[in-house]
């Protein structure tokens, strides 16, 4: 049944292609549309073109709903109680005039040969953003008359709004020589001299055209339209043909009307969960905190927002996500050629970009679900400054009040809330600054003797400086603290406050350098200090006996300073190259035991101990790291990508359990504790296929790591003073395939992401205390060998559309009791070699729908539901399996998080 149904889902998937290469139909709302807007849009949305005088269609205002209709019907309700007509050629041109019809037989050569001087216009100046039938002259011949290309430059603008777009894509469609407007919304394109249409699109809204004549250096500035029919805001990220253009290998963007439009546990709207769909990159169960990418732990990930570092990326054990939707502008994954700014971590880069208010009107959004609430404004301050403030928090305690006294939980309790705060000042034309916060608190119980808690709290101060047309410089301060603590109150003799916390400031100068557009400059400095309380016990109350106990406070700074280019050799090759150099120096004041030389790290072998204050440096780590890629275009429709990437971690979550927990704790780079290292090469293809309504691509990689921390058997990881003895150092190894088939347009939009890895480790300590399988490979806790997600959203109309989410992967490894044996009068029980079997394959199907309110331009709020089922065939998929003994005899069990469907609906509104 389960092959049946995926292959249905994938017929479906397909099957929308065929249908697309027909004559377009058109649906939509064009509700109090002026005609120029209206045709902008018929543009954007087709193969059609549209010849009028403006003087013509001045007043006629659109206000019609297409479903499924033929371009004549559309136009004939438009020009109905007018005198225009209209011809429609064989090239699809339409031609609007008033009175009589427009002769359309033309000679072949007739649009190549005609000159007409009425539409020439000067292109520095102001453009209606509908000047797309005009042909504009850039630049003088007699200006540098020996070379034969030419620079365009320009901003790219926002209609609506008035403010530069980011990421915009500007392309010049023969070559298809194209590049994304910088956060500034300008760019900069190296053309021949000659006629050239110019198309600029924000992905996510329209696409509007140029016609140009280059004759020699000059400024084309145009205005792009915003989706105005979505409800939700959409970020760009890339385009269509930047899948295959582009120099990065191994980056994934999703919008946020992507995550929007994906079921979601609980109703709520989910970034991490968004990235999930996403090939390399999977989590080791439900309900987990943190993800997984190409076979790497869950802490070797740096998650940024904005400036800021996340330690803890989720709330309620990782049932929500800490990042509320709202305020986020959009996300991006760098799993491959990871940028030469960024560093610190070995497996890849979470980059959410934080949104930033608007400048025009004070507005909002929100959203009422059955267990979580949220709410936003944003808008301007003066002339200068924009604001956006927003909060989520949580209302569950009543689910669980629902649950049956037998089962233990009716006492249980969840809560949490975060808030988030970004001002954006504009100083002058050159320079920004931009304030974000983020704080998050969460508190639950499991039973009412015991509470958690955990609490992340991050401020960045930004400052963006213009130094001159090619030097843009960025400067950011800022604090990142994240804390965790656990309260036990069953007996008033025992209670007890255990609490971790780690906090760093940070500072970063970053530089960009367009020397011109073949060479992009990237340099910079970035420094970390680190302060690590590892952890403390203290009695809670006056009656408990509890010994207060505090591990030493760990201190460090970490400096990096690094430098990239990204060059253009030619249309076909483009190569990006640089490298980092990071030093890390372990400070003060701290007391190291000393062992023997040569032998195992552990309790028997200690011989002395070293003391250093505050003005020591404990241990010193320093090395490079290298980043190079490369691109070469084999077609219009085509590339191949190579590139290999070093890392170094000099920060380590200590943690014997597969997922994060909030009982684990951080842990720096010591004497014995190496940072961890590695490195990773990568092969791809990429290719867009039918007319780029699909993107295909796939990759191959292979990493290497040293310095893994695993664990010896038995290990105690909780306020342990000597966590080298129980700790093993280690190599790890991973490789793979991915492969990812995308549809971004028409009524089915959707992706199929398949990934083959494997992700191995091996005690590499010599001499060591335990070799976990004999020094030989095993299978790390996050190896999952095979892994598909396909997801689909189909429109049935531009105001109900249905999501559909499978995904399936390999059971994660175990370690098993597999005999048991008498020692010494008492029953003992055998396990297996480490990780040496698997729970049960993962299996789900989430399905929703999403309801959307009227779309009129003016309305106090635009409303939306979303509803649908998480784990709708209520398939108990196993997050764990355990034994326990019980009458003397020891029994498995498999425990499961959602093992039935979890229905849910939310109302999201936004003004």
């Amino acid at each position: 049944m389960k092959r049946i149904l995926l292959l249905i889902l994938v017929v479906c998937f397909f099957g929308d292609l065929k249908a697309q290469t027909t004559t377009p139909k058109l649906s939509g709302m064009y509700l109090g549309l002026s005609f120029e807007r209206f045709t902008a849009r018929i543009e954007a949305e087709t193969d059609f073109k549209f010849y009028y005088k403006k003087e013509d269609v001045r007043n006629i205002q659109v206000n019609l709903q297409a479903n499924d209709s033929d371009i004549k019907m559309i136009l004939n309700q438009v020009i109905e109680e007018t005198d225009l007509t209209y011809s429609i050629d064989n090239s699809n041109r339409i031609w609007v005039s008033k009175g009589q019809r427009i002769q359309i037989e033309f000679p072949d050569d007739y649009f190549q040969v005609q000159d007409r001087q009425d539409n020439l216009a000067n292109a520095g100046d102001s453009l209606s953003a509908f000047d797309k039938n005009k042909r504009f002259v850039i630049g003088k011949s007699v200006d540098n008359p020996q070379s034969k290309t030419a620079i365009l430059s320009g901003l790219v603008t926002s209609i609506e709004s008035g403010k530069p777009m980011n990421g915009a894509i500007v392309l010049e469609k023969i070559n298809y020589n194209q590049i994304a407007t910088d956060q500034n919304g300008t760019y900069q394109l190296t053309l021949p001299k000659g006629r050239h249409t110019i198309w600029v699109q924000n992905i996510g809204g329209y696409q509007e055209q140029r016609q140009i004549e280059l004759k020699g250096d000059g400024v084309l500035n145009m205005s792009v339209e915003e989706t105005i029919l979505s409800l939700d805001e959409v970020v760009v990220s890339s385009g269509a043909l930047s899948n295959v253009n582009k120099l990065d290998m191994g980056v994934q963007s999703i919008t946020i009307a992507e995550v929007k439009r994906l079921p979601s546990v609980m109703g709520e709207v989910d970034v991490l969960k968004g990235i999930l769909i996403m090939p390399g990159v999977n989590t080791v169960g439900e309900a987990t905190s943190g993800f997984n990418v190409r076979g790497g732990a869950a802490d070797q990930n740096l998650i940024l927002y904005g400036n800021s570092t996340i330690f803890n990326p989720t709330h309620a054990f990782g049932f929500f996500s800490a990042f509320n939707a709202d305020i986020v502008n959009g996300v991006e994954l760098y799993k491959g050629s990871i940028p030469v700014n960024y560093g610190g971590r070995l497996s890849s880069v979470l980059k959410v970009d934080p949104k930033f208010g608007r400048s025009d009107k004070i507005g909002g959004s929100g959203g009422l679900g059955i267990l979580t609430s949220r709410l936003s404004l944003d808008g301007p301050i003066g002339k200068k400054t924009t604001f956006m403030v927003g909060g989520r928090t949580t209302y569950s305690d009543w689910a669980l009040d629902l649950l049956d006294d037998e089962a233990d939980l009716n006492d249980s309790k969840i809560t949490f809330y975060d808030i988030n705060a970004n001002i954006q000042h504009n100083i002058n034309e050159k320079n920004t600054l931009e304030l974000t916060a983020y704080l998050s608190q969460d508190d639950f119980r499991f039973d009412p003797d015991t509470t958690y808690s955990y609490q992340n709290l991050n401020v960045a101060l930004g400052l963006k400086h213009f130094f001159n047309d090619a030097l843009e410089g960025r400067f950011s301060v800022g604090s990142d603290n994240y804390e965790f603590g656990i309260i036990g109150q069953e007996n008033p003799l025992n209670s007890f406050n255990f609490g971790f916390n780690v906090n760093q400031l940070f500072f970063k100068a970053d530089f960009e350098y367009r020397k011109n557009e073949n060479h992009i400059m990237n340099f910079g400095i970035h420094g970390i200090q680190y302060s690590l309380n590892p952890g403390s016990n203290k009695p809670y109350g006056p009656e408990s006996i509890v010994i207060d106990k505090e591990l030493d406070e760990e201190n460090a700074r970490e400096i990096s300073v690094y430098f990239g280019d990204e060059y253009t050799i030619s249309e076909k090759l483009s190569v990006s190259y640089g490298g980092r150099y990071m030093l890390y120096q372990l400070l003060g004041p701290m007391t190291v035991n000393q062992y023997v030389p040569g032998a195992p790290i552990t309790d028997s072998n200690v011989i002395g101990e070293e003391t250093f204050d505050n003005s020591n440096t404990v241990k010193t780590y320093h090395g490079p790291e290298f980043r190079v890629s490369a691109r070469y275009t084999l077609d219009n429709k085509s590339s191949v990508k190579a590139g290999f990437n070093t890392m170094r971690q000099n920060i380590h979550l200590l943690s014997n359990t597969a997922s994060i927990a909030p009982t684990d704790s951080w842990k720096l780079s010591d004497m014995y504790i190496r940072p961890q290292t590695g490195g990773q090469a990568s092969l791809g293809y990429y290719r867009n296929l039918a007319k780029n309504r699909l993107e295909f691509s796939t990759e191959v990689y292979y990493r290497y790591m040293a310095n893994l921390l695993d664990y010896r058997s038995g290990a105690n990881i909780i306020l342990n003073e000597n966590i080298e003895q129980d700790v093993l150092n280690s190599d790890g190894k991973a490789y793979g395939l991915e492969l990812l088939l995308k549809k971004s347009t028409g009524s089915l939009k959707g992706s199929l992401a398949y990934t083959y890895s494997r992700s191995l480790m091996k005690t590499s300590d010599d001499p060591s205390i335990e070799k976990i399988n004999n020094g030989k490979y095993y299978s790390s806790n996050f190896d999952q060998p095979h892994h598909l997600v396909l997801t689909a959203n189909y429109e049935l109309s531009k105001r109900v559309n249905t999501s559909l989410n499978l995904n399936y992967s390999t059971g994660r490894p175990i370690t098993l009791p597999i005999s048991k044996f008498d020692y010494a009068g008492s029953e003992r029980v055998y396990f297996s070699e480490r990780n040496a079997y698997r729970i049960p394959d993962y299996f789900r199907i989430d399905f929703s729908i999403n309801l959307e309110g009227s779309h009129k331009i003016k309305k106090l709020a635009h409303s939306s539901w979303s509803l649908g089922v998480y784990n709708l065939l209520g398939r108990s998929n196993p997050y764990s399996v355990y034994y326990t003994p019980v009458n003397g005899q020891l029994k498995g069990y498999q425990l499961s998080i959602f093992a039935q469907p979890i229905p849910f609906i939310t109302y999201n509104f936004r003004f």
